[in-house]
């Protein structure tokens, strides 16, 4: 089990154990063990091995032989024996949204529901409403919340699991000195927010050892299919995974064809039979039956007089017609960020410093740091108070003179945008904030109407600099708000308001159609993390790909400005 699977089981533990009726401190301890095992940087078999699992946050001697079990077996006596107790069918309720294990303990113990099918006919027979606390209102949003988790595509997985388990396979593909290079090919390769299978290409000319090798690897479950050149297996994780092996003259031709997208490569082949030419995974060949190898993917392309085309364009949205007039935008890139506006500290609902987030800022080569913890009625997320805003800004200039001119650091808050489009705190406050992002968390369910309103107001307020996660969707868990996107972007655009693409791969908010159509009104963006601990700076990754997809060049997004010029700007806003 990777990291990954084993802090999924402690958080399944804390669920059942919350619904059971546990203390919180129990609770929290398995909480806190899976938050410690998912963030932590080596393999917890790693550690085992050198007798290092206490080194995990939140990991004592109990939990550490707890994963030992789990390591060495792949079960775990206390997991199944808290079955037995608590129906483990309770786990996919929560993933409806606005249950929590409070809700669904509810369910079990008082309307005697362990499924979801019964918990759906439950509230369809009008049972839920009946329920002290609940009303047709809530019961109607219940039934609403478990229609919209039943479409959702279970065989498709977050690109941020997806990568982790990509990332892990091809480190053991490179150990192997039958393996001249390897690189992810497929949706992942491609950016897409959620990966259906996962595509990896090896050139190798020893493909029947590498095969051998791969097969042994203990996250392979099960072999699904084989051919000469593809493996098709399903990983431990549920994960399925696609191994192309190809020589190292055709790996080009290959790596093409695995990323895809099927459209793209449906009219690449198109091109091809135009110029008397027939393309494949194996490259070209020609009426008379030569062959055209291609070792490096640039060659497919220019094969056919193409530019190479960005893997994250290749969706036939306009990226052959840009090639062909030699148009294609510069893409941002990881490197060309310079700053993060948007993460939290243990002020508020972060997990860590605000001395330990600017430490991960630095290391991550940013040259300023925006700390906007969530603003006073947010108090499930600990939003301050003004006074606190007070108190941070002393803390913050601490922290600046302690790491000196490494970062420069600057105050800002993610600003509750209120019921009737005020903001959480008044103008006099946010007037004395370096940067205010206006944010809805609360009232998503209003009409089209009444959240567009709400933005449009946050927007028209002249201490507003950006809007975050706009739509406020959850992928795979929460739908986004119904918005008039046309008018929030008009509007955008003509007020100087940045909007924000939020790395988070759980949100990726404001999506990459949304992106590319926001640049095209002239709105400004911000690729940002909302890093809640000091390890999430990294998901600026996932931001990049999607800004990436949505054609977005550098700059659009303000925080590849220098520091200088991102405080002249904020400045002469006001």
């Amino acid at each position: 089990m990777n990291n990954y699977q084993l802090a999924e089981r402690f958080t399944n533990i804390a669920d059942l154990l919350e619904i059971k009726g546990e203390t919180v401190y129990k609770v929290r301890a398995y909480r806190r063990a899976s938050e410690g095992i998912e963030s932590y940087p080596v393999e917890a078999s790693e550690l085992l091995e050198s007798g290092q699992l206490e080194e995990i946050p939140g990991v004592g001697k109990a939990i550490a032989e707890k994963i030992e079990e789990l390591l060495e077996t792949g079960e775990l006596e206390f997991f199944n024996r808290l079955q037995d107790e608590v129906p483990v069918s309770l786990l996919e309720i929560l993933q409806v949204e606005g249950v929590g294990p409070k809700k669904a303990a509810r369910f079990w113990k008082e309307l005697d529901v362990e499924t979801l099918d019964e918990l759906e006919s439950a509230a369809q027979a009008g049972r839920v409403q009946e329920l002290d606390g609940f009303g047709p209102k809530s019961e109607q949003k219940l039934i609403t919340g478990i229609a919209s988790y039943k479409q959702r595509d279970p065989s498709r997985h977050l690109i941020s699991t997806a990568n982790l388990e990509a990332q892990a396979i091809l480190a053991k593909l490179h150990a192997l000195e039958e393996v001249v290079k390897a690189e992810v090919g497929g949706s992942l390769r491609r950016a897409k927010e959620t990966i259906g299978d996962l595509d990896i290409v090896v050139a190798t000319e020893k493909s029947g050892a590498v095969r051998k090798a791969f097969l042994d690897f203990p996250e392979i479950k099960e072999v699904r299919s084989e051919g000469d050149t593809k493996l098709s297996v399903a990983l431990s994780s549920g994960i399925r995974l696609q191994l192309w092996m190809h020589s190292p003259n055709k790996y080009g031709s290959a790596l093409q064809y695995a990323t895809g997208s099927q459209a793209h490569n449906v009219k690449l082949r198109e091109m091809a039979i135009k110029k008397g030419l027939s393309l494949s995974e194996h490259g070209f060949s020609t009426d008379a039956g030569d062959e055209i190898r291609c070792p490096n993917e640039e060659e497919v392309y220019t094969t056919l007089g193409l530019p190479w085309i960005p893997p994250e364009l290749r969706e036939d949205q306009g990226e052959f017609a840009a090639a062909q007039e030699d148009d294609l935008p510069a893409l941002v890139e990881e490197k060309d960020l310079r700053g993060e506006l948007h993460v939290h500290s243990s002020w508020s609902d972060g997990k860590a410093t605000i001395e330990k987030m600017a430490e991960a800022a630095i290391e991550r080569g940013l040259e300023y740091l925006v700390i906007t913890d969530h603003s006073r009625s947010l108090g499930v997320a600990g939003g301050l108070s003004i006074d606190d805003l007070k108190r941070q800004r002393e803390e913050i200039d601490r922290v600046q003179e302690t790491l000196g001119e490494d970062i420069k650091l600057f105050q800002g808050a993610e600003v509750e945008i209120l019921s009737e489009g005020g903001l959480d705190y008044p103008d006099e406050v946010l007037a004395q904030l370096d940067f205010v992002i206006a944010s809805l968390h609360m009232g998503l369910r209003q009409s089209r109407d009444e959240v567009t309103s709400r933005v449009l107001a946050a927007i028209d307020n002249p201490h507003v600099d950006l809007v975050g996660h706009l739509t406020g969707r959850l992928i795979g868990r929460r739908d986004p708000a119904d918005f008039d996107l046309e008018s929030i972007f008009a509007r955008a655009s003509k007020r100087g308001v940045i909007l924000e693409i939020n790395s988070n791969p759980e949100r990726l908010d404001l999506k990459d159609i949304h992106v590319r159509r926001a640049v095209e009104l002239g709105c400004l963006t911000a690729i940002t993390t909302d890093a809640h601990r000091p390890e999430h700076i990294d998901f600026c990754k996932y931001g990049v790909g999607t800004a990436r997809r949505g054609w977005v060049t550098a700059s659009s997004v303000v925080n590849t400005w220098s520091q200088v010029k991102f405080e002249e700007w904020f400045s002469a806003r006001g």
